[in-house]
């Protein structure tokens, strides 16, 4: 099993990060307009709708200001059955956001799309904590000839 990490350290409590993460207008705001579900209760499904496809995501765990966990149950083959983490550590006015996409079977090309990807969203969380403005599909940052 291969893993995706990535850090962000976003100048904001934990629960304004906890909220970017867990409410449906949150996560609209920096991952994809096309958000719906519950992000705030465990058993919940998310559904992202992005152009070429969708991810759906169930919330696996949930504390409060301090980790966030989904699992993937619907979107591309590679993805099923991942996981994807958020840990939130505080560090004076900023909160370190340690970001993991676990359990890929195999380090396959599109996990480096992934990577990539993931990478240009935190940084549109990021911005939208910090200025309000986030770039969420279909305003994010194109890293190939399709996304």
């Amino acid at each position: 099993m291969v893993d995706i990490l990535h850090k962000v350290g976003v100048q904001a409590p934990p629960a304004a990060v906890f909220a970017a993460l867990t409410t449906v207008e949150g996560l609209a705001g920096w991952w994809t307009t096309d958000t719906r579900g519950r992000g705030d209760d465990p058993g919940g499904v998310l559904e992202f709708r992005f152009g070429p496809g969708g991810i759906d995501m169930k919330v696996v765990e949930l504390a409060a200001g301090r980790r966030v966990t989904w699992e993937v149950v619907g979107g591309p083959e590679e993805w099923i059955g991942t996981r994807v983490e958020w840990r939130l550590e505080p560090d004076q006015d900023y909160t370190g956001v340690l970001f993991a996409h676990r359990g890929w079977r195999e380090p396959v090309e599109f996990m480096h799309h992934c990577s990539t990807k993931w990478a240009t969203y935190l940084m549109s969380l990021k911005s939208l904590i910090e200025t309000g403005t986030g770039a969420p599909d279909p305003h994010d940052v194109k890293v190939d000839n399709w996304n």
